[in-house]
């Protein structure tokens, strides 16, 4: 079945991609690279972010009417639980971490290989989303990239401070695609409750991150403490609430088209704002991951299209 969408649905899906990719500059923003010292800190950032979107999610969820799950349905809690925990604290912490060195466009490209880790994870979780033959290249092709995207200098100069932030960035990745499979198992809980419920525990999650904190160091620049403000209204709580209505507007393939459009639209942000430019090897792992995500997610697709007369 092919579905058309109106303007409106494009323009919330530019709004949607905008704030997501917002993440990568507010947060360099935030950690004010390369001067470190007049920023803040990834464990100050985090739980300042995450508190303020959980405290405006929250409530969202409250004037929605939505009803939250009790206490006794623990799966619901603990899909919650992961998401928050590994979905959200230790990816934000991560890649925040990771840009106090890396660029932010060269750290929205490693995020845009999360559906391939998708794609290897569901395979193993799900019965009905095993690996195609098709998807099987579109994954190699795809992790082809993340390697030449790594880089043989990375091999070269490993332990170094850049290579340990592109690790992080990998790994957040990952965590991210985890979370992805989680929402599954989260099809009964209303979106603004479980958007609410797994910001507010990734904020709980984060806060003994404040007791390592220097707070007499701390001499942040207003452009670091607007980043911070920038986070925790656009990206973390806006982009929650924006996703759960084009969800229901269109649907969740819909909106996974967004992984093509963020690492695009935040290379062109960070050129702007910043002077970022990448490498060959960035130029080229972008051709190799974003082609085997479409290879990918086209065998997806095929497989759910209706059989041609």
């Amino acid at each position: 079945m092919t579905h058309t969408r109106n303007s409106v649905d494009w323009i919330l899906f530019a709004a949607l991609t905008a704030l997501w990719s917002s993440a990568y500059a507010f947060t360099r923003l935030a950690v004010n690279q390369p001067d470190l010292s007049a920023g803040l800190p990834p464990q100050f950032i985090i739980p300042m972010r995450l508190s303020g979107g959980a405290a405006i999610l929250l409530l969202i969820a409250f004037m929605s009417g939505q009803k939250w799950p009790p206490i006794s349905d623990y799966k619901s809690w603990a899909a919650m639980a992961v998401m928050g925990l590994f979905g959200t604290a230790a990816p934000f912490l991560l890649i925040t971490t990771a840009q106090q060195t890396v660029d932010s466009s060269l750290a929205a490209l490693y995020v845009a290989a999360a559906p391939l880790f998708v794609a290897v994870m569901a395979h193993l979780a799900f019965h009905d989303d095993q690996v195609t033959p098709r998807k099987a290249l579109g994954i190699a092709i795809g992790f082809a990239g993340v390697a030449v995207l790594f880089g043989p200098e990375a091999v070269a100069s490993f332990g170094s401070a850049s290579v340990t932030a592109q690790a992080f960035c990998l790994v957040a990745t990952f965590c991210y695609a985890l979370s992805t499979i989680t929402a599954r198992f989260a099809r009964n809980i209303p979106p603004f409750v479980f958007s609410a419920g797994f910001v507010t525990i990734a904020a709980l999650a984060s806060l003994p991150l404040l007791a390592t904190v220097d707070y007499p160091a701390l001499h942040p620049e207003p452009n670091a403490i607007a980043g911070l403000v920038g986070l925790a209204i656009g990206p973390t709580a806006a982009a929650s609430i924006l996703y759960m209505i084009v969800v229901r507007r269109t649907s969740a393939s819909f909106v996974s088209l967004t992984g093509y459009a963020i690492p695009v639209f935040s290379a062109f942000v960070g050129y702007l704002a910043f002077g970022e430019v990448q490498s060959w090897n960035a130029l080229l792992a972008f051709a190799l991951i974003l082609g085997g995500v479409w290879t990918a997610q086209r065998s997806a697709a095929a497989a759910l299209a209706p059989p041609k007369a």
